[in-house]
C-alpha cells in the first residue's frame, strides 16, 4: 500500500477522491503572467508558461485570450486599474495637485513591475481602465479652465511625460523585479558619471551631481512642474 497526494494506490489502481480542480480565471491567467514578467523579463511570459505556472494545459490559457498579445494588453490594464484614480476625483484639490497625485502613483506602480513597461510603450493603451484614466485626466484638465481641445493636448503630454520619465529610469534596470531603492540607483549613476573624462565631457562632469539624480523623485516633480506650468490658463 502506498499513499499518494490525493488517495492512495492499492493494487495498481487509486482509491480515494479526486484532489480539488484548479479554478482558473482570467485573473488567475494575470496574476500568473504577472509573476512571471517579475521573475524573468518579458521572454519568460509565454503562454506555454502561464499554463504551467496555474497547472492547466496551454489551449486552457485560448479559452480566456486569444493570443499572448491579449493577455499582455490585459495585464497592462490591470495595471492602470491599480492606479488610485482618488487622486484625480478628489475635487477638494488643487488642480496641479491632482495630476502629481496620478503621475507619482503611476510611476511607483510601473517602477513595482518594470517589465510591465514595455508591453505598454509597445501598444494602445485602449483597455477600459486605461480609458478611464484619460477620461478623469481630461476632467481634471476642464475644471482647471482648459478648452476641450486643449486639455486634450495637454493630457497627451502628461501621459508622455510620466511614461517617458519611467521608460527611461527602468531601461537602465533591464533585469526582472522591482526597481532597486532610489537612493541607490543615484548613488549608481554617480559612481557612472566621476567616471566620465572631465577633459572630453566638461559640461557633463559639472553637472553630474544633478544628472545622477534625473531618476530622483524630485526632478520627476520638477519636469512636471515645468511641464504644468506650460499649459496652466492664464490667471
Amino acid at each position: 500500500m502506498m499513499y499518494g497526494v490525493q488517495g492512495y494506490v492499492k493494487g495498481g489502481a487509486m482509491i480515494g477522491r479526486p484532489g480539488p480542480r484548479r479554478v482558473l480565471s482570467e485573473d488567475a491567467i494575470l496574476d500568473a503572467a504577472l509573476a512571471l514578467l517579475d521573475e524573468g523579463g518579458l521572454e519568460a511570459a509565454s503562454v506555454r508558461r502561464i499554463a504551467a505556472a496555474v497547472g492547466v494545459a496551454p489551449n486552457a490559457v485560448y479559452t480566456y485570450f486569444p493570443d499572448k498579445a491579449a493577455v499582455q494588453r490585459a495585464l497592462v490594464d490591470r495595471i492602470l486599474g491599480a492606479v488610485d484614480h482618488r487622486a484625480l476625483t478628489a475635487s477638494g484639490l488643487p488642480w496641479r495637485e491632482r495630476i502629481h497625485g496620478l503621475a507619482l502613483e503611476v510611476r511607483a506602480r510601473l517602477s513595482a513591475h518594470p517589465a510591465v513597461v514595455p508591453l505598454l510603450l509597445g501598444g494602445p493603451m485602449d483597455g477600459p481602465e486605461a480609458l478611464a484614466l484619460g477620461e478623469h485626466l481630461l476632467d481634471v484638465l476642464a475644471e482647471a479652465g482648459l478648452a476641450p481641445d486643449v486639455a486634450a493636448r495637454a493630457s497627451y503630454l502628461v501621459i508622455v511625460y510620466v511614461l517617458g520619465a519611467v521608460a527611461l529610469e527602468t531601461a537602465e534596470h533591464p533585469g526582472a523585479g522591482p526597481l532597486p531603492p532610489e537612493a541607490e540607483r543615484i548613488a549608481a549613476r554617480r559612481d557612472a558619471f566621476a567616471a566620465a573624462p572631465t577633459e572630453h565631457f566638461p559640461r557633463t562632469a559639472a553637472a553630474a551631481p544633478v544628472v545622477a539624480e534625473y531618476v530622483s523623485t524630485e526632478q520627476f516633480r520638477w519636469g512636471l512642474d515645468r511641464l504644468l506650468d506650460g499649459i496652466a490658463p492664464p490667471a
